[in-house]
């Protein structure tokens, strides 16, 4: 998956928009303003920091060199997963559903209503 494909599957997710909020290469993915997908631009690998379960990031991080603790993230809670090939597409999709869902059950109920009335 490259990033045109990365982008384009985020930004079909319900209520996803995208921004620049630290400078102007490290884009972040939203779901009603809260960040489940980060990567930077200007990398020579095409990296994400994705939101994952706990106990999940680590079967991951052991089954999968391609991923790794998040990098400048809460390294229980975030992975950052290397884009280049090696992964399945499939698994990447399934990453960033993860993310997108962690994020989504962690927003306050009316937000999450607001989200599903879109």
């Amino acid at each position: 998956m490259d990033l045109e494909a990365f982008r384009t599957y985020c930004l079909s997710k319900k209520g996803t928009s995208e921004d620049f909020p630290f400078d102007e290469v490290t884009l972040c993915l939203r779901v009603v303003g809260k960040i489940f997908a980060i990567t930077g631009l200007d990398s020579e690998t095409f990296t994400v920091a994705l939101k994952c379960d706990p106990e999940e990031a680590i079967e991951l991080r052991e089954r999968y060199e391609d991923i790794q603790p998040g990098y400048h993230m809460n390294k229980k809670h975030w992975n950052t997963v290397t884009f280049d090939g090696t992964l399945d597409d499939n698994l990447l999709r399934r990453l960033i559903d993860m993310s997108y869902d962690l994020v989504v059950k962690s927003l306050k109920k009316a937000e999450r209503q607001a989200l599903e009335a879109l």
